[in-house]
C-alpha cells in the first residue's frame, strides 16, 4: 500500500510518516519544507505537485494547512491558498487516481463560536452534532476544505473522512494568560480531559479512518482524549469546574495536589468522541488518567510519540517561540 502524506514536515505529518515507515508500508511525504519525513518539497495548492505526487496512491492523509496561529503573520488569502486551493488540488489528483481513502485532518477550530455559551449556559458539549460557526479566516478555510471533502465524495466517488482533532501541539498556549496562573505542563495535562490528544493517538484515529473510508464514504468524527465528564457535569463545570474534576479523576487529583497544581476553575466546552470510538473502533491510550500516571512516573505530560518529533516552526510566525499576538 502506498500512502501519500501532505504536510509531512508538521507535527502530525513527521508522526504518521514515522509510524507508517515503521510498519513497513510505502509512504510519500510532501511539504513545502524539506525534512528527512519529505520526499517531495512542493506546495499542495501547485496542482502539477499535487497530481505528480498522486501516481500510485492508494491513500491519502492530507494535515498539509496553514495553522490558527499563523493568523496574526499572514493575509488571509494564503489561508485560502493553502486551506482550500490546495485540499481542491489533491482531491481532484486523488479522484483522477482512483485513490482509495482520502483523509482530511481539520480541527475543532472549525466549531468557533458554538465553543463558547452564553452567561450563565451550561459547559457546551461538543460532538458532531454541532453546527460549526467559525470565528476567523483558519476555522472558515478548514470548514471550508471539509465541504469540498464531502463534495469530492458526493460528486466523483472519493471516499474521505474528515477528522476534527483537538489540541496536540507541544508548544507553550497562545494564550498563556488564560489560565488562571497555572503553569504549562499542569494547562496541558487538564486539557486531556476536555480539549487535546495525544500525537499518537492522533495518528491512530488517522490510519482507522483511512481503513474505513471505503465503507463509509464520507463522515466526520471528532478526535480528541476520552472526557472522564458527563452531561449532568456540565453545569458545574461552568461554575466550579475543579470540584468536578477532584470527583471524576480523584487519582489525578492527588498526583495534582504533591505537585502543587490545580485544576481550572471553570470550563466552556467538553469535546467528545464517542462516535469515533464507536464507528472508527478508535480506542485512544492516552486520557487524564493515563497523563496523571506519566506525571507520578516520570514527571512529564509529553507522550513518547510528542517527544519524539519535538516543537515545529510554523512557517512565518515566532509562535513556536512563544511569542504570538492575537
Amino acid at each position: 500500500m502506498r500512502v501519500l502524506v501532505t504536510g509531512s514536515s508538521g507535527h502530525l505529518g513527521e508522526a504518521l510518516v514515522r509510524t507508517l515507515r515503521d510498519r513497513g508500508a510505502d509512504v510519500i511525504g510532501v511539504d513545502i519544507r524539506p525534512s528527512e519525513w519529505t520526499n517531495v518539497v512542493g506546495s499542495v495548492a501547485d496542482t502539477e505537485v499535487a497530481r505528480q505526487v498522486m501516481a500510485g496512491v492508494d491513500v491519502v492523509v492530507h494535515t498539509a494547512t496553514l495553522h490558527k496561529p499563523q493568523v496574526a503573520f499572514l493575509p488571509g488569502q494564503a489561508f485560502i491558498d493553502t486551506n482550500v486551493s490546495g485540499t481542491l488540488a489533491l482531491l481532484d489528483a486523488a479522484a483522477d487516481a482512483g485513490v482509495r481513502a482520502f483523509v482530511m485532518s481539520s480541527s475543532t477550530t472549525v466549531f468557533g463560536d458554538a465553543l463558547v455559551p452564553a452567561v450563565g449556559e451550561p459547559a457546551a458539549w461538543i460532538d458532531e452534532s454541532v453546527v460549526p460557526v467559525p470565528k476567523n479566516i483558519y476555522g472558515v478555510t478548514k470548514a471550508a476544505a471539509e465541504d469540498l471533502c464531502q463534495l469530492a465524495f458526493r460528486n466523483q466517488g472519493l471516499p474521505c473522512v474528515v477528522l476534527r482533532v483537538s489540541r496536540f501541539f507541544p508548544e507553550a498556549d497562545d494564550a498563556p494568560d488564560t489560565h488562571e496562573g497555572r503553569c504549562d505542563d499542569n494547562v496541558k495535562a487538564d486539557e486531556y480531559a476536555s480539549r487535546r490528544v495525544a500525537l499518537e493517538d492522533a495518528v491512530d484515529a488517522h490510519l482507522l479512518a483511512a481503513d474505513r473510508a471505503p465503507h463509509y464514504g464520507f463522515r466526520r468524527y471528532v478526535i480528541s482524549a476520552t472526557t472522564p465528564f458527563r452531561p449532568e457535569d456540565l453545569p458545574q463545570l461552568r461554575t466550579d469546574a475543579s470540584r468536578v474534576f477532584k470527583h471524576r479523576a480523584p487519582r489525578a487529583a492527588a498526583i495534582w495536589a504533591e505537585r502543587g497544581w490545580r485544576f481550572p476553575s471553570r470550563l466552556d466546552r467538553i469535546y467528545v468522541n464517542d462516535r469515533a470510538r464507536r464507528e472508527l473502533g478508535w480506542r485512544p491510550r492516552f486520557d487524564l488518567n493515563a497523563i496523571a500516571e506519566m506525571v507520578a512516573t516520570d514527571g512529564t505530560v509529553h507522550t513518547p510519540l510528542a517527544r519524539q518529533v519535538g516543537s515545529k516552526e510554523y512557517v512565518a510566525s515566532s509562535y513556536h517561540r512563544g511569542t504570538f499576538r492575537p
